[in-house]
């Protein structure tokens, strides 16, 4: 049986797990290079964030984009990030987030290049795991050096 982690904030388990994972994945880029390695990290960071979206739309009762409105809380719980609202709909949820404190604790540890595939990639199958029907655009984030991230989510 697994730990109950929900009494720890989602960005306290972010840099918990780059404290450990962090060294793992520069050794097996070192070892491996960094195609190879990154390409079996991204493989598994997915899978964890397809399951992670299915339990939030569990936790939250259903999967329409109020539901997943709501359950964005749970990442930016201890001021994670400022975000901006720009529609919320059925059928669309835009908005922009203009400070992120993930993007500074991954630079703060050395590892802004790997804070993109341990966080920001997560969110695509994060978004499809809580709702197949649900899609996300995103072109720009704060961790590869934008001044914001834009996320476009929309339900087909």
């Amino acid at each position: 049986m697994g730990a109950d982690l929900s009494q720890i904030n989602i960005f306290t388990r972010r840099e918990i797990e780059a404290r450990i994972a962090g060294p793992l994945i520069k050794a097996f880029i070192e070892e491996f290079g960094r195609d190879k390695a990154l390409a079996v990290v991204n493989r598994v960071i997915r899978s964890l964030a397809q399951e992670s979206g299915a339990q939030l739309a569990i936790q939250m009762g259903g999967n329409s984009m109020a539901d997943f409105a709501k359950g964005l809380n749970a990442w930016a719980a201890g001021d994670a990030y400022e975000m901006e609202v720009l529609e919320l709909s059925d059928h669309n949820y835009f908005f922009i987030m203009k400070q992120c404190r993930y993007a500074d604790m991954y630079k703060e540890l050395g590892m802004a290049d790997l804070g993109v595939v341990l966080s920001c990639g997560r969110d695509f199958e994060l978004v499809e795991g809580f709702n197949p029907r649900m899609k996300l655009v995103r072109t720009k984030t704060i961790m590869e050096g934008h001044n914001h991230c834009d996320f476009r989510i929309t339900l087909e």
